[in-house]
């Protein structure tokens, strides 16, 4: 079955499973203090966020092809909520997303590459074989 078959976010949370098993990725000692962007008031409430962001950036990579920090701070910013005055969009942590991706990197999961003017990182066979498997377990069987 095809990635785009799978509801994405069952497909973030299984892969954010599978990403707890590998010893690359694992969340660093300020992970649980720390604001996921500017537009944030407090920390995520949840306790595994860190594997849920690295598999949300790697399926972000299978989809965005060369994509380097800047683009991923959009993609995870959002609305800051100012009282009476206008609200304002923020883009997210580059902190957050920069570890991750050196940590996707160092699992052998994304490679940095050069397409033509464009340059960034991508995801490897072997992220790609991993989205592949949990879309896989979550395809129902037919027959």
């Amino acid at each position: 079955m095809a990635l785009n078959d799978v509801q994405k976010t069952k497909l973030i949370e299984k892969a954010a499973e599978e990403l707890k098993n590998l010893k690359e990725i694992a969340p660093p000692a300020w992970a649980p203090f720390v604001k996921t962007g500017m537009s944030k008031e407090r920390p995520p409430v949840r306790k595994d966020w860190w594997h849920v962001r690295a598999a949300a950036v790697l399926a972000k990579l299978d989809k965005l092809g060369p994509v380097g920090v800047s683009k991923l701070r959009k993609k995870y910013g959002s609305r800051k909520n100012k009282g009476h005055k206008p609200s304002h969009v923020y883009k997210g942590s580059a902190n957050i997303i920069r570890k991750i991706l050196q940590q996707l990197e160092k699992a052998g999961l994304a490679k940095q590459v050069e397409k033509g003017i464009r340059k960034g990182r991508v995801i490897t066979p072997k992220g790609l074989s991993l989205l592949g498997k949990v879309s896989n377990a979550l395809t129902p069987k037919n027959g």
